[in-house]
């Protein structure tokens, strides 16, 4: 399969969305938690970032779920994400559904980002509410020792306003869900699609474009595979894209 098939697929779609996972943003320095390499290799991480383990081992979070979050800081995006960014501004992408927490697509320039697995911006008071920066909610464990950090206006406990590993999921996946009820293409970049319930939705887009190093369980039902960088092939396919515009 070719860039310009995926091209020409972009050009004709009428309601085109992209979905990210985790390998969208291993090109910016930030490694994939689920990696079988570095210190994550001795760390179950769908434990480690789970909700049960915030709220009854604060220790075991601060010491691993914390770390993960706290990767992702000093951080830059990558040609992927700006290549997507392009797309947005170039009228031919509606929006990005991530499962990303790191805002990476924000700072690249996306204005519409459906953030389904949430951020690492802000962090909020599970007693009244308040919300405080991200850099707050990290100094008061690194700096003050706080573990768990707690809120400076009622000291209930503080959390990152990130989904974890047994909650609910937020607004932002109904109305990513809402959209590819309408999407007749969905470019796949960085994704296993193998983590419900986002993995449900390629199977709602009429055509798909997959853009991932490893296969995954939609490969045989894409219109397009590429198993290579993201970055490489999202800038030579906007390149054709522009090309094609002058």
């Amino acid at each position: 399969m070719s860039y310009q098939e995926a091209a020409d697929l972009i050009v004709r779609a009428k309601n085109m969305y992209a979905l990210t996972g985790a390998g969208m943003s291993t090109e910016s320095g930030i490694p994939d938690f689920r990696s079988d390499t570095g210190y994550y290799k001795d760390m179950n991480s769908a434990e480690a970032l789970s909700r049960e383990v915030l709220l009854n081992d604060p220790d075991r979070f601060y010491h691993e779920g914390f770390r993960i979050l706290t990767d992702l800081f000093n951080k830059e995006p990558n040609k992927g994400h700006k290549a997507l960014a392009k797309l947005e501004e170039m009228g031919y992408l509606k929006g990005i559904v991530t499962q990303n927490i790191d805002n990476l697509h924000t700072l690249a320039g996306s204005k519409n980002v459906f953030e389904v697995h949430g951020h690492t911006r802000t962090a909020h008071c599970l007693s009244c509410g308040k919300s405080i920066s991200f850099q707050e909610y990290v100094d008061r464990v690194v700096k003050e020792g706080e573990i768990p950090p707690r809120c400076s206006h009622c000291q209930g406990v503080l959390r990152p306003d990130v989904v974890m590993f047994g909650d609910m999921m937020p607004q932002a996946f109904q109305d990513a869900y809402t959209c590819m009820t309408s999407c007749d293409l969905l470019l796949v970049a960085g994704s296993s699609l193998q983590v419900a319930p986002v993995s449900y939705l390629p199977s709602m887009a009429k055509h798909l474009i997959i853009i991932n190093k490893e296969p995954t369980p939609y490969d045989r039902q894409a219109d397009v595979v590429l198993h290579e960088p993201i970055g490489k092939a999202l800038t030579e396919i906007v390149a054709l894209i522009e090309g094609e515009k002058k």
